[in-house]
């Protein structure tokens, strides 16, 4: 993701409103490789700004997504996380006790076996690494 100023002006571009709250979201994103949730950037957000909704965290997200800022992942943690890190090929590493979600650099690409290749056209591949991490594996 852009960093927050340049986020602001590319909201701006795009005749999107900027307000404090959104821009609160923006740095919150702004090199942020933990893969928040919606709900997790409320809470932080809601911590200097009492007044912000959950429904203007939603809208800003979604509207990040849009411009491809952000990709919103559905990595089976019970809820869609925020990845930022939309510079980078990378896949996801995801613990199956706690849910902390962590980039893994793409080495390789899976490839579509020739079979299918006429039949359909890749957009996209995710790979998901599921385990569990150092932190839940030590007693």
């Amino acid at each position: 993701m852009k960093t927050a100023a340049e986020v602001t002006d590319l909201f701006r571009a795009q005749g999107l409103r900027v307000t404090p709250q959104r821009q609160a979201i923006f740095r919150l994103l702004t090199g942020n490789d933990r893969h928040p949730t919606v709900d997790a950037l409320y809470d932080a957000a809601s911590a200097d700004m009492p007044t912000i909704s959950r429904k203007t965290v939603y809208q800003t997200v979604h509207d990040l997504e849009k411009l491809g800022q952000v990709t919103l992942l559905d990595l089976g943690t019970g809820s869609v996380r925020v990845d930022p890190n939309v510079e980078d090929d990378h896949q996801h590493l995801v613990c199956s006790v706690c849910s902390m979600v962590r980039d893994v650099p793409a080495d390789t690409s899976p490839r579509l076996p020739a079979s299918y290749r006429p039949e359909f056209a890749v957009a996209a591949v995710d790979v998901i690494f599921r385990g569990i991490c150092d932190q839940c594996s030590t007693p």
